[in-house]
């Protein structure tokens, strides 16, 4: 309770704090102990979503939030996961979670890693100062990490983690934390395994051995990520953080309907993650279970429509659904909140292109269907551009295999997906994805499956080549084939072989530009069927490797 002016320090006056509690006395008591410590503006929320939306478009500098929250199915540790991982949060805020006795478990993990301290209840004024003056302890303590991550300079702030890690100076278990996530968003993937590694082999505690298993999937190595978490699983099947690798090792091995399963696993966990949602109702529309992925995708946007963390994806998808069940006043409700969010972002070349998808569906609906088949060749137009990634491939295909049953001529359709099966069959897990946003014809199954033993032959073609010791002959036949079709795998066979066989080639710089233009503008590592593309979950959502 209120035991009047107990100042922390002089700084704080120029502070900003926030509490979060759904119960009115406790979130009062919090408000007045904080400007009892000498926090200049001290500001309030009561239900989740608020105080996570007033995070994500202001920077405070200490947060005070609840465990538990009346009528929400979220809880605290869940709201710092999420604005931790997606980077809507500064490493700088201090997070002090509240948790009574009996829930002292839940925030234990969270203690030793994102959480900066927790409080249990009841707790006095002295106690909430204790811990705020604390946790601004650690903080400067690791001040030089959180200047460099401010000022965009990773590796600098990368580099300093490191050296707090392997001194074992104060709070190194946090600095590793912050440098081995740094690591793999820059792709600095074997350095991140052996930072995973270290922490692991010096305190186990999950969210080292979760990473490693994301630092193993970044590198391609599936079978030892699905392991390693499949391990963490067995020992706590109540890890979200867990289960979105391992949906994402799924999505990568082909297993859709395992995936989905998986994905819906921690939906159930953290009923109220807008992520969460938009994966599981994405995997939902493309397994043709309409019903459900309306019911989590239109939840996620109730939720999420003031975050940065909705994914405008979901609500063309919504569009996709509202079309097919024949809704097609809530399909004009979808179109109009893209053209909202197109206002917003005039220079988004990727919202336009779902609002022209969601324009073509509203002009078949309204019996325009001239109108919308020159819209479809519109934006087919753009297949081969580097821009035109899986996402947009699986939208063109998703609403060009619409269009047929209306009139579009069967033809024209073939060329489109013979067009993006040149470009994007790289194995049969992809071809399966594919498939999936193309409604599962079999006419385009036949046609994604001989594109993808074209690109097969033409791979083995370049590897026969290279053995029978014409490595430049192979390179230059692949380079060829990946200049017309842009398919990654064989540009990225080409980079290969270039490395191997690099000493015996005259030229091979010639060579090794060709293919570097290639590889920058078709051969993309990952990219995401909903939300990934401003999460910094790595390897956590929803992955498609090109």
């Amino acid at each position: 309770m209120f035991e009047g002016s107990i100042s922390i320090d002089g700084e704080v006056v120029h502070d900003s704090a926030l509490v979060i509690d759904s119960n009115a006395t406790s979130r009062s008591v919090a408000v007045q102990n904080l400007r009892s410590f000498g926090f200049g503006n001290v500001r309030q929320a009561s239900r989740m979503v608020d105080g996570r939306n007033m995070l994500e478009f202001k920077p405070f500098n200490l947060v005070v939030c609840d465990l538990h929250f009346d009528n929400e199915s979220t809880s605290g540790v869940s709201l710092l996961e999420e604005l931790r991982r997606e980077n809507l949060m500064p490493y700088s805020t201090v997070f002090v979670l509240i948790a009574s006795e009996a829930t002292y478990n839940q925030v234990a993990e969270a203690a030793e890693s994102a959480l900066d301290g927790y409080i249990l209840k009841p707790y006095s004024a002295n106690a909430l100062r204790d811990r705020v003056k604390e946790a601004r302890q650690k903080k400067r303590v690791l001040r030089n990490i959180f200047e460099a991550l401010e000022q965009r300079d990773f590796d600098l702030a990368a580099q300093l983690s490191l050296e707090r890690f392997e001194s074992r100076g104060l709070y190194w278990l946090y600095a590793a934390r912050i440098g081995a996530e740094l690591l793999l968003r820059q792709k600095r993937n074997e350095e991140a395994t052996r930072l995973f590694e270290a922490v692991v082999a010096a305190k186990t505690v999950p969210w080292a051995r979760i990473g490693l298993a994301r630092a193993h999937f970044a590198e391609g190595d599936i079978g030892k990520a699905r392991r390693q978490v499949e391990e963490v699983l067995a020992e706590d099947p109540s890890n979200a953080d867990a289960y979105d690798v391992l949906g994402s090792v799924q999505m990568e091995m082909g297993e859709l309907a395992q995936a989905r399963s998986t994905f819906e696993t921690a939906t159930q966990l953290t009923p109220d993650c807008i992520l969460r949602l938009q994966h599981t109702g994405t995997l939902g529309f493309y397994s043709a279970d309409h019903a459900r992925a309306a019911d989590l995708l239109q939840r996620a946007w109730s939720i999420g429509k003031r975050s940065r963390l909705f994914d405008f994806l979901s609500m063309l998808l919504l569009a996709f659904i509202r079309y097919d069940t024949g809704q097609f006043s809530a399909l004009e409700l979808a179109k109009e909140n893209l053209q909202k969010a197109l206002e917003a972002h005039p220079q988004s070349v990727r919202l336009r292109r779902f609002l022209k998808i969601t324009e073509v569906l509203w002009d078949a609906a309204n019996s325009r269907q001239q109108h919308a088949f020159r819209q479809v060749r519109e934006i087919c137009s753009d297949a081969m551009r580097p821009a035109f990634d899986v996402e947009a491939a699986m939208n063109v295909l998703a609403m060009s295999s619409r269009m047929v049953p209306v009139g579009f001529p069967i033809g024209e359709f073939e060329n489109i997906v013979r067009r993006i099966g040149r470009r994007f069959s790289v194995s049969r897990a992809a071809n399966q994805v594919l498939l999936s946003a193309a409604l599962r014809r079999p006419d385009v199954d036949s046609w994604l499956a001989e594109c993808l033993a074209e690109t097969s032959r033409v791979a083995q073609n370049g590897v026969d080549l290279a053995l029978k010791e014409n490595p430049r002959r192979a390179i230059e036949m692949l380079l060829q084939n990946g200049d017309v079709t842009y398919n990654s795998r064989i540009i990225e066979l080409a980079g290969q072989l270039l490395k191997r066989h690099r000493d015996k080639i005259e030229d091979a710089h010639r060579l090794v530009d060709m293919q570097g233009v290639l590889a920058r503008r078709f051969c993309i590592p990952s990219t995401h069927i909903a939300g990934i593309r401003r999460s910094g979950r790595s390897s956590g959502g929803l992955l498609l490797r090109t």
